[in-house]
């Protein structure tokens, strides 16, 4: 039977097995020394020989191969680096997470592991895996997350005019197939010399040459790969090619599942990939739509979670005695909405976040939710109406406006992690690691 571990979910791009550490053993006669400097942080030899020991575990569990110890070390160094980097950023640039959305996401993890929130602490205790340090670890995940918010997904647009020529070009090609990848990139710094741009190169080599000489691909991607979830053959779940590197299409259109990839250049690096598998996305979507509105309160250093739900409360009993919701919503409301009286419009699944849906969701229509907290702050919610619709036209621009803005996303997110990685000032003092 699998180990707790093993079934935790994966939660954002990084993967959760890049942050989170495991208790160190109470040995009194153990020595530490600093392996790398990261600005004005350290990142010591008993921080990363617990992440090569919860490396080791998952290449073990998978029944993978395990590569050279020296390189498997080197591998998990760079990415503890990079994500200390972006979680000195994030801090530097006064950005916060709320310990109830931690809170959250711990529940999440517990329920989707099949236990009781209350008995997560002890099935992590069971796994090595100290609980204050995993849930500071689950802290960093949303950080990088709302991180990649600010700093990249707000900033990507994408016009009416992509989306028309996404979808002719979906047709013309016949491509409404959806792709699922693995992914090995070597990074190039940023503005990198000739001889570092050749030395990345050589590595990229070296990495397809062993695998066409029948190496495993997540064996070696765990070994030369700078991806975050090189751990995991760097895994691309099922894409369609919309949502795929403009170099990824087109080496995919003369590829056959479990094809390799010649090497692949783009701006951040070397790239290899292995079409795992392919299948058709072509299905009509019929849908129950919720016509909703809210009203929702924000938190900050002046408005807390507590006041937050006192006043929505005090909202939802007035409006239960004849009081107008829409009218409450243009006065009270923070939300963009609110000068719509709150009206969210028709709305399909997958438009809200969980929280929020499931709470519209057990709502007839012109009934009043009690407060509901999500990440965004407390919302009252209203369901004015449902209906059933054929949505797929309207999903296939949807499907098309989410694979380019994820495109864009990815690509920008990748170059801008290079960039905050190549600015930082490291050091590293790793006795096995290469100049």
């Amino acid at each position: 039977m699998n180990s707790f571990v093993t079934r935790i979910p994966l939660l954002f791009v990084f993967t959760w097995c890049l942050l989170a550490t495991t208790a160190k053993a109470a040995d009194p006669i153990a020595l530490d020394r600093v392996v790398a400097i990261v600005n004005t942080d350290v990142i010591t030899q008993l921080e990363l020989d617990d992440q090569v020991r919860l490396a080791t575990r998952e290449l073990n569990r998978q029944g993978t191969p395990l590569p050279d110890h020296g390189l498997l070390e080197k591998q998990i160094l760079e990415r503890m680096i990079t994500t200390r980097v972006l979680l000195q950023y994030a801090k530097e640039t006064g950005l916060r997470v709320d310990e109830s959305q931690v809170d959250r996401a711990l529940d999440r993890i517990a329920k989707e592991s099949g236990i009781p929130a209350s008995d997560l602490p002890r099935a992590l205790k069971s796994e090595g895996i100290d609980y204050d340090r995993y849930r500071e670890d689950i802290k960093g995940e949303i950080t990088i997350s709302r991180l990649r918010d600010r700093e990249v997904e707000s900033r990507v647009n994408v016009s009416e005019a992509e989306i028309e020529a996404y979808l002719k070009s979906q047709q013309a090609a016949g491509r409404n197939d959806e792709y699922k990848l693995m992914h090995i990139l070597v990074t190039v710094p940023e503005a990198a010399s000739p001889e570092q741009v050749q030395t990345s190169r050589a590595r990229a080599e070296e990495a397809l040459e062993k695998i066409r000489s029948g190496a495993d691909f997540i064996q070696i991607s765990a070994t030369y790969s700078d991806a975050p979830n090189a751990l995991k053959g760097g895994e691309l779940d099922w894409r369609p090619i919309g949502r795929l590197p403009t170099i990824f299409a087109q080496a995919l259109t003369t590829m056959s599942v479990g094809d390799v990839s010649d090497l692949l250049r783009s701006p951040n690096g070397f790239h290899i990939i292995k079409l795992v598998d392919k299948r058709s996305n072509v299905k009509p979507v019929v849908v129950e739509q919720t016509h909703a509105r809210h009203i929702l309160i924000r938190l900050n250093e002046i408005v807390s979670a507590d006041e937050a739900k006192r006043r929505l409360e005090a909202i939802r009993k007035q409006v239960l005695a004849g009081g107008d919701f829409q009218e409450f919503a243009r006065a009270q409301s923070d939300d963009a909405s609110a000068a719509k009286g709150g009206d969210l419009g028709w709305l399909s699944p997958g438009d809200t976040v969980p929280e929020f849906e499931q709470a519209m969701d057990a709502l007839k229509p012109g009934e009043i939710s009690e407060p509901v907290q999500t990440p965004f702050g407390w919302h009252l919610i209203q369901v004015v109406a449902r209906r059933t619709e054929d949505m797929t036209k309207e999903r296939e621009r949807r499907t098309a406006l989410l694979a380019i803005r994820a495109r864009k996303s990815d690509e920008a997110f990748t170059d801008w992690v290079r960039q905050q990685r190549d600015r930082a000032f490291v050091e590293i003092h790793l006795s096995s690691h290469g100049s």
